[in-house]
């Protein structure tokens, strides 16, 4: 069965309300990028800390082949259980790639 579609929303909806919570001491702006046709999914900080330009990913994930691979999860509690317990079955969660998954080089 292919989950795509469900798991691209559910990665939509889980991003967005996740980036809802903005910080409040800091000129740091959270925001959810989310392309389901490309299957790509982040929530980036952007603006100003301190005196440095900050834009950094918090969240990466990718669907492949029906699954949801997560590239990056630097929020403090993570996505992983939220994303689970919105619908999203844990052994279509891959939290790693292996060595023979990873691309070799990207020539351009």
């Amino acid at each position: 069965m292919d989950n795509s579609l469900t798991y691209a929303e559910i990665l939509t909806q889980v991003l967005r309300k996740a980036s809802q919570t903005q910080p409040r001491l800091q000129t740091l702006k959270i925001s959810s990028v989310c392309d389901p046709e490309s299957g790509q999914f982040l929530m980036v900080a952007t603006g100003w800390h301190k005196s440095v330009w900050m834009n950094t990913i918090l969240f990466h994930a990718r669907l492949v082949d029906s699954k949801v691979v997560i590239e990056d999860d630097n929020l403090e509690e993570g996505l992983t259980d939220t994303l689970i317990t919105a619908g999203i079955a844990p052994e279509d969660l891959v939290t790693g790639l292996s060595q023979e998954q990873r691309p070799i080089s990207l020539q351009l």
